[in-house]
Formats: structure tokens, sequence, C-alpha cells
């Protein structure tokens, strides 16, 4: 099952809608939200930065002052579970493959390889890979921090 598009409800449209309007201000096109004490994640926030030749992205961690303030409508547990991207002009946000898919669509190189996603069965999994990944993030080189799960989130152990 592939991961929607996300559109959080929580705070309503008119908090997005400001918040996307003042980030437009800022000249980019996408804030990328990650997780600032996950070795991993930095590691990929290193590659988007080569990548990101036009200054499309604003990227910064998950824990940096107002954050939460700034996008009210993304739960705080969701900085947690994936990466979130929002689009500046409108506050649309993805999270997890789909916002990988989304920055592929936007940074120059990425663009090469985007188009894996049109394929009927790339979606599903990779969407898959990115959950098991998260899940298993704290095996594969991320710091301790990673390895703390909240017991009321269901992370699909099985």
């Amino acid at each position: 099952m592939s991961i929607p598009v996300v559109r959080f409800a929580a705070a309503g449209d008119d908090a997005r809608e400001a918040g996307a309007s003042r980030d437009a201000e800022s000249g980019h096109r996408y804030t990328v939200i990650y997780d600032g004490d996950c070795k991993v994640c930095d590691r990929t926030i290193k590659m988007l930065i080569k990548w990101d030749a036009n200054h499309a992205l604003e990227i910064i961690p998950s824990r940096a002052p107002g954050v939460h303030a700034r996008f009210p409508w993304i739960p705080s547990r969701a900085y947690m579970e994936s990466v979130q991207v929002i689009r500046t002009s409108d506050g649309k946000t993805w999270q997890a493959a789909a916002a990988l898919e989304e920055l592929l669509k936007v940074l120059p190189k990425g663009r090469m390889i985007s188009w894996l996603f049109r394929i009927p069965f790339v979606r599903p999994l990779a969407d898959g890979l990115y959950r098991w990944f998260a899940r298993n993030r704290y095996k594969l080189g991320c710091s301790e921090h990673c390895a703390v799960r909240d017991p009321d989130l269901d992370y699909g152990d099985g």
C-alpha cells in the first residue's frame, strides 16, 4: 500500500496557508525537516545539499527551535517516524517515501531517477523499504536515540 501525500488537518488550512506564505518569502520552494540526531539522516541531508544546485530546499532538523510552531499541522510524532517535506507555496506536506519521491522530482540529479516511481510496483516497494529502514535505522549506523521507540506507536513489526 502506497503512503499517500499527507495533508495534516490538525491545525486547519488557515495555519497551513499562513505558514506557507511566510515560508515562500524565504525563496525556498520546499522545506525538508529531518531527524537532526540521526547519523543516517545527516548523511542523506549532505547528499541532498549537494544535489540542490538551485537552492530549492530549506533543510532544518526537527528539534530546531520554532519548528512545531511553524508547521502546526504536522503531529510531533511524525518527525520521529519519517522525513517531512513541505511545499512553501501552499503547505502541502509529504512524508516517508512520498517525500523522497517529491524531492527527486525537484532536484536536478534526482530527476534522472524520479521516473522509477511511475513503474507500478515501485511505490509500494519504496513505502515498505522506507518503513523497514525507519524501524531499523538504529541498527544501520544511526545514533542511540533511534533505538528508543515509543510503545504507543504502531511500527508494523507484525
